[in-house]
């Protein structure tokens, strides 16, 4: 929809910049797609007589036009029309003049022809769409008249909007203009039209009838007489090309623009095309054949509503189209002009059903104020009387069909101030709505609203309220945030179990998925006691014993990739195991989650690494445990230099069922057991067929989560350089690395290394037997000053001294 804020003040004095209008209709619902200004970028455009039109020598297309601009003197253009001739007067943008599209006019020259300014067409001027020749001006205006002058052009706004579906009211500017004036509390106009009426009473020239009473609510015909059909004059057609529209004739111009304005569709009917100039209502037949205005013979069905003469013929559509049998023409000297109110579903249907959307079909399905008819038809009548010297019969042939009845709405204040989140009063709620037509009377608990008749989408409680909350301004509504309960929080089990499984994702690993359910023999072969508990009522006779531990089905997944040719697979579980026996104790945080758990079961996280060995396990464990913030590294330095060593993370060398027994580990947490570490039993690699090294972590989750996370404390980087040394010792092959590390660590007293990294595990017959090479990288670094050499070499004898002395070491070269 496009409005003209003159247009506008026609019905209000509205107030206020362009752009504050167009930040008001915006604010009052109306999505605002454009502001256009008119009468600008016509500086320049001059009025011009034509002195004379001859062909281009070199050119068949192109005439050489010469015209006087006003000063007498004559100026050669080069134009591409032909609808001119001497005499005329045509619009001339000169040398320098910028046009409305942006184009700026120069001295030019065509095929050897000077070319001194452009004539111009309407639609280069940006006042129609007729571009196939030069505009041609009245006779009245003189050479050299500014163009706006000569055709009366003021600066004027347009603004272009999205109409929604539930605001039928601002299809025209009469409603447009209503609810702005609201909004700036102006006085609103509503517009009384009274033309002339002279001649034969209209009962006697034109009779209605309407044979469906539910398709038509109110059908009405006005008679005008002595009609010239001929051009619209500039302003009507002007504000027609601006609204969007595009100008016929005079007639057809008046019914659109009456349409625009009050957003009451009407049609023209040449009454010598009506028999006795009747028009009657009904429903169409099945197969009946109407040809539309656009030319087009249109099949109808039984829902389909038309307009038919006195002989019963169809002429035109029911309030989409009218017929081309009784269209105005130039002939046309006595015009029957309908209005009608149509039944809003019946329109839609007829619409859709055709696929023909007219600007009267939107209106009419959107709901169209049932008393404004009587009002158009006037409004109609007193503008053909301005420019066709038209006459209007007295009185109006109408009939009356099922007319809508206007609801009544019951609207609660506490309800309004509950959706709105505001404080008002009754009597400002009637205040923000009687200015746009809702009447308002209490009833000491509610307002009682009558619902205006341009306002057929209004007809529950809360339509009101959104009358309301659009006056009142949806940006003064106070900004709340609701309170509610914080549903759907992870626990911090369920977080610790994400960052678990993120941790692991992030270093490479794989999900996996067993059955908690394992065939007989599947622990033994995974070198563990066959103490599963047996199923009463397996699901399969080799899946009856509940697992004990994680590892048969990571075990039977990595031999089951390595079958098909998939080897280094790295995997990972989250999942229960069933363990008996005395003194084990269910999981209470699993029994809080699932109600109800098995005494011993417990939920268990565990890793194959196919392809690794033990340190690579060691250094999964101390991910997982940085992960969930129970990892506290032992040698840590505190404020006073002391050694954390209460709460250290601790892998300590002990042997254990199922994995290698001089590469399996205890993990400890605080003290308490938390899990295994190391290798998988080469025998139990052998009976699964699995040729390589399978590095093992398995976190009892029961225990470790029930272990108070810390937060990690930021400590200030140091400035200075560090200094690197790599150690390797060799040592028994039952010495923990765990152990030589914590030695490393707190040797020297002196200077102590920030950091103790194993970078390698050697084993060689030239080592000896029963004896490995652990290296070692050791980093030394103070926060306040640069070591020196010479404490870096004291550090590391004390050092080897230490790890010789405790570890019966040898420091290898």
């Amino acid at each position: 929809m496009k409005v003209l804020l003159s247009w506008l003040r026609e019905f209000a004095p509205i107030e206020g910049e362009p752009e504050q209008i167009a930040a008001q209709l915006t604010e009052l619902g109306m999505e605002l797609e454009s502001v256009a200004s008119l009468g600008e970028g016509l500086d320049g455009i001059v009025v011009a007589r034509v002195l004379d039109v001859r062909e281009h020598p070199d050119a068949d297309r192109i005439r050489l036009v010469d015209v006087d601009a006003g000063d007498g003197t004559s100026l050669q253009i080069c134009c591409g029309a032909s609808n001119m001739t001497a005499g005329d007067l045509v619009p001339l943008a000169t040398i320098g003049t910028v046009m409305p599209g942006g184009m700026e006019i120069a001295r030019r020259t065509m095929r050897g022809q000077e070319s001194n300014g452009m004539l111009c067409s309407a639609r280069e001027l940006e006042l129609g769409d007729d571009a196939a020749g030069i505009l041609v001006l009245d006779d009245q205006v003189q050479p050299g008249t500014p163009i706006t002058a000569a055709l009366g052009i003021a600066s004027d706004v347009v603004y272009e909007f999205d109409a929604l579906p539930n605001r039928p009211d601002t299809l025209s500017v009469m409603g447009v203009a209503r609810d702005l004036a609201a909004h700036q509390g102006v006085p609103f106009s509503s517009p009384v039209f009274d033309p002339d009426e002279d001649g034969r009473p209209t009962a006697e020239l034109c009779h209605v009838e309407i044979q469906a009473p539910d398709l038509c609510g109110r059908f009405l015909g006005r008679v005008l007489s002595d009609v010239r059909v001929g051009t619209s004059p500039r302003w009507l057609a002007q504000r027609l090309v601006a609204a969007g529209m595009r100008p016929i004739n005079n007639v057809v111009d008046v019914s659109n623009y009456v349409m625009l304005e009050l957003g009451q569709p009407n049609h023209t009917y040449d009454r010598a095309l009506l028999p006795d100039g009747a028009l009657a209502v009904r429903w169409a037949r099945d197969g009946e054949v109407v040809e539309t205005l656009d030319g087009v013979a249109r099949t109808l069905e039984h829902t389909d509503g038309v307009i038919v003469d006195a002989t019963d013929r169809a002429i035109g559509i029911a309030g989409v189209m009218g017929g081309a049998s009784t269209e105005i023409s130039s002939t046309t000297t006595e015009v029957v002009v309908e209005a009608a109110w149509w039944d809003p579903a019946t329109i839609a249907a007829t619409s859709a059903r055709h696929n023909l959307h007219s600007e009267a079909s939107l209106r009419f399905k959107r709901g169209v104020d049932p008393d404004l008819a009587p009002l158009a038809a006037r409004r109609v009548a007193q503008l053909l009387a301005e420019v066709s010297s038209a006459r209007l019969h007295p009185g109006a042939a109408q009939a009356d069909g099922d007319l809508p009845r206007r609801p009544t709405v019951r609207v609660r204040p506490e309800r309004v101030n509950a959706v709105l989140g505001t404080s008002l009063s009754s009597d400002e709620m009637v205040a923000l709505i009687d200015p746009i037509g809702y009447r308002s009377e209490g009833d000491g608990a509610a307002l009682v609203v009558d619902v205006p008749p341009w306002r057929p989408d209004s007809t529950i409680e809360v339509d009101v309220i959104e009358e309301i909350g659009r006056h009142f301004g949806f940006s003064n509504l106070p900004k709340t945030v609701p309170t509610s309960p914080h549903t759907g929080e992870l626990t911090g089990r369920q977080r610790d179990r994400r960052r678990l499984r993120h941790a692991l994702v992030g270093a490479g690993l794989a999900e996996a998925m067993p059955m908690p359910f394992l065939a007989p023999g599947d622990l033994e072969r995974c070198g563990l006691a066959p103490d599963g508990l047996v199923l009463a009522n397996p699901l399969a006779a080799e899946e009856s014993i509940l697992r004990t531990s994680l590892l048969p089905g990571l075990v039977k997944a990595v031999a089951h990739n390595e079958r098909h040719r998939m080897v280094g697979v790295q995997l990972f579980e989250l999942g229960r195991v069933f363990q008996l026996g005395e003194g084990l104790i269910s999981d209470p945080a699993a029994s809080e989650l699932a109600g109800r758990v098995l005494a011993g079961e417990c939920e268990h996280l565990a890793a194959v690494m196919a392809g690794h060995d033990a340190l690579r396990a060691v250094e999964v464990v101390e991910l997982l445990l940085r992960s969930v913030g129970r990892w506290y590294p032992p040698g840590a330095r505190l404020l006073d230099g002391a050694l954390a060593e209460a709460s250290a993370a601790t892998v300590e060398a002990t042997p254990l069922p199922g994995l290698h027994p001089g590469r399996s580990a205890v993990v400890s947490v605080d003290g308490l057991e938390v899990g295994h570490v190391g290798e998988i039993d080469p025998t139990v690699l052998e009976a699964h067929e699995i040729d390589e090294r399978v590095a093992w972590v398995q976190l009892d989750l029961s225990v470790l989560l029930t272990i108070p996370a810390t937060v990690p404390t930021a400590r200030p980087v140091s400035r200075f350089p560090s200094s690197d040394i790599d150690l390797a010792f060799v040592v028994d092959e039952d010495v923990p690395a765990e152990e030589l590390r914590r030695t490393l660590l707190i040797a020297s007293t002196a200077v102590r290394p920030v950091s103790v990294e194993l970078f390698d595990v050697f084993r060689s017959e030239q080592l000896g037997p029963g004896r490995k090479s652990l290296a070692f990288r050791l980093r030394f670094q103070e926060p306040d000053r640069t070591l020196t050499d010479g404490e870096v070499a004291a550090a590391r004898t004390s050092i080897i001294d230490a790890v010789e002395t405790r570890h019966d070491a040898t420091l290898r070269a």
